[in-house]
């Protein structure tokens, strides 16, 4: 059994009980030797903490524990980083959603302008923390979760020397829910960009069902964060594939637009009542299991996509998991240094991605490229503080695109969250 030493980056998280959950069902083939738990919050690090500390306790597991916020002393001896970092926390979160509103944008923390400033506050703390792993632990797997993902998987594999695989909790309820209807046999293709993606290829016996799937309607299940606004048959028809629920923003922007702006609170808003309903539950020194509540938050099959993966690397087992990294020639589309989310063989020397039949989808290549080339700026944006770069990615985004709304949204949140954005002159 394969002994590791983990560190959780962001440990005052309230989905941090879901990730110890998951480390304590995978007790058969991996043991913690130790774990650590790293925020800068004292309180929500603590509280947290001290629930996953008493679930460890409550498992049996043998092991040693830290609550810190000292990075250093967090990532000594780390076999394993988690970062689940939240830059502003849900205050920021709630600029990023009701801004771009009175601009006519959608408000949305991972795509959109509300996501391209959620990496411009992640990208400069994430770079420093890939410093400190590249001086105290380089042997060190970096196992992402803060979110934009695919942009921050993107700027750590391009710009830093850090070991780092991108993980979303996405791709796994897609291909559950996929594998569900279909059955555990079922050979799914699964491309795209972290929540930018489609399932374009679902074959059985030799036969492809995507076809008939779409024809009967069938679709994942939407996130618990995202408001279901369904595609219509025609879309699904058109596009010749199954997409994520957060290509509603894309397909449906028209609706989603609508019902934010007629949403008497921001989902940040809503996640801070749950957060601190969390956090009350937590607090009871005799709670020592995750609490049903959790799931509202999103997060939903967390801990098994984050345990599963760092389990394949530390027992080298070579089984396929979706995760985001480096395109090489995988989808000839794309360029080799582009992120994307594909599945992949891991074992001990990490993520090998698998080979992908030939989509033919036009549609889903020319989607993908123009939001990477976005990614792409977005990432150059957040590490030089340009604001002719800026406003390129933002004339790019899909979502965005209009100059007058982009410049006058721009401009507000630059200054909204000033003193999370150390690279731009103010």
């Amino acid at each position: 059994m394969k002994e590791i030493n983990v560190t959780v980056i962001g440990s005052g998280s309230t989905y941090c009980p879901e990730l110890v959950d998951g480390f304590i069902k995978a007790r058969g083939s991996l043991k913690l030797r130790k774990i650590t738990f790293m925020d800068i919050d004292e309180r929500k690090r603590e509280i947290v903490g001290g629930l996953c500390v008493r679930m460890l306790e409550k498992a049996g597991l043998d092991c040693e524990t830290l609550l810190t916020d000292d990075l250093g002393a967090a990532l000594t001896g780390a076999d394993f980083v988690v970062t689940q970092i939240r830059v502003g926390k849900l205050p920021a979160r709630h600029l990023d959603e009701t801004i771009p509103l009175k601009y006519g944008l959608i408000g949305q923390e991972t795509t959109g302008i509300g996501g391209f400033f959620k990496a411009l506050r992640t990208v400069p703390v994430m770079r420093d923390i890939c410093q400190k792993i590249e001086e105290i632990c380089p042997d060190a797997w970096l196992i992402n979760f803060t979110n934009p993902s695919g942009i921050i998987t993107e700027f750590v594999l391009n710009h830093t020397n850090v070991k780092n695989i991108g993980l979303c909790n996405v791709p796994i309820n897609m291909l559950d829910d996929t594998r569900e209807i279909c059955g555990d046999d079922s050979e799914i293709t699964y491309v795209g960009l972290n929540h930018l993606s489609w399932i374009t290829s679902v074959k059985k016996g030799g036969v492809d069902l995507l076809l008939e799937m779409i024809r009967t309607g069938f679709s994942p299940k939407v996130m618990e964060n995202i408001r279901d606004d369904g595609f219509s048959l025609e879309t699904l028809k058109a596009i010749r594939a199954i997409p994520s629920s957060y290509l509603q923003y894309f397909y449906c922007r028209a609706a989603k637009l609508e019902h934010l702006l007629a949403d008497e609170k921001s989902r940040a808003q809503v996640c801070m009542e749950i957060e601190e309903e969390l956090l009350r539950l937590y607090s009871d020194v005799n709670m020592n299991e995750k609490p049903a509540l959790l799931d509202k938050r999103g997060g939903h099959k967390y801990s098994l996509a984050a345990v599963s993966l760092i389990d394949s690397i530390a027992n080298d087992k070579g089984d396929a998991h979706v995760v985001n990294i480096k395109n090489g020639g995988t989808l000839p589309f794309m360029a080799p240094d582009d992120v994307v989310e594909i599945s992949a063989a891991v074992g001990k020397d990490g993520a090998k991605p698998v080979p992908v039949p030939d989509i033919g989808n036009r549609h889903i290549e020319t989607m993908m490229r123009a939001v990477k080339a976005y990614e792409k700026y977005a990432v150059e944006t957040a590490m030089t503080g340009s604001d002719e770069t800026a406003m390129n990615a933002l004339l790019v985004h899909p979502l965005v695109g209009d100059w007058e709304k982009a410049l006058g949204c721009f401009t507000e949140m630059k200054e909204a969250h000033r003193e999370y954005l150390p690279q731009f002159r103010f």
